[in-house]
């Protein structure tokens, strides 16, 4: 199994984030912890990666639109917009200098954007900031780059947790998209592209109960 060295949280995004939270207690018996909403239109909740049973900085954030939002429209975070059912949709990853690895990855021939301040408060009014890569026309089949700076990093934070036992990008044709992640000159610090029928993320789970769940 495959987990990218430098996973700092993996994004499940759904049209309804109670229907989301719903979605994903059935399958893992884990009922995500409220995370607070984004100026985005979304809000989101979360849940705790552990890996050998140990805590670390990691965590599932399951993400839709924010049902307070001010704006009528569908959010088009994520591709939310378009979404009729859950989906894992991207990932973050937490270089230790996330300037440096953009320089990096657009010498190597990938722009992953702009790195950009964000904000979240959580429900009981703490404020979150990041940082974040997010460029205009991102693929979700590349990682983000995140850094928290002095903000505690929500994997480590009071919530549920739930056992990761691999994350893997499936592609019928791998090559293309392991170029583009080589540019980042992170080595195994980003998911590991296998071979598959389909294009997509494959994450898995180990419940409480010992079961493995796909999702």
């Amino acid at each position: 199994m495959s987990i990218p060295r430098l996973l700092d949280h993996v994004v499940i995004a759904g049209p309804d984030l109670a229907s989301l939270i719903d979605w994903f207690a059935e399958r893992t018996g884990v009922v995500a912890a409220p995370g607070g909403a984004h100026p985005t239109g979304t809000a989101n909740a979360l849940v705790a990666l552990t890996v050998d049973g140990s805590r670390g900085p990691q965590y599932i954030e399951l993400i839709g639109p924010d049902p307070d939002r001010s704006q009528p429209a569908v959010p088009t975070t994520f591709g939310i917009d378009s979404l009729t059912e859950p989906r894992v949709q991207a990932y973050a990853v937490h270089p230790a200098d996330i300037d440096a690895t953009v320089a990096t990855a657009r010498a190597g021939g990938y722009d992953p954007g702009d790195v950009s301040d964000l904000s979240r408060r959580t429900p009981d009014g703490t404020l979150l900031e990041w940082r974040l890569t997010r460029g205009e026309h991102h693929r979700i089949d590349v990682p983000f780059l995140i850094d928290w700076g002095r903000t505690a990093q929500p994997g480590l934070s009071d919530i549920p947790t739930i056992e990761l036992v691999s994350f893997v990008r499936t592609e019928p044709d791998p090559a293309p998209l392991v170029g583009i992640l080589n540019a980042f000159g992170l080595g195994d610090g980003v998911a590991e592209v296998v071979a598959g029928d389909e294009s997509g993320f494959r994450l898995t789970l180990r419940t409480a109960g010992g079961d493995v769940v796909e999702v």
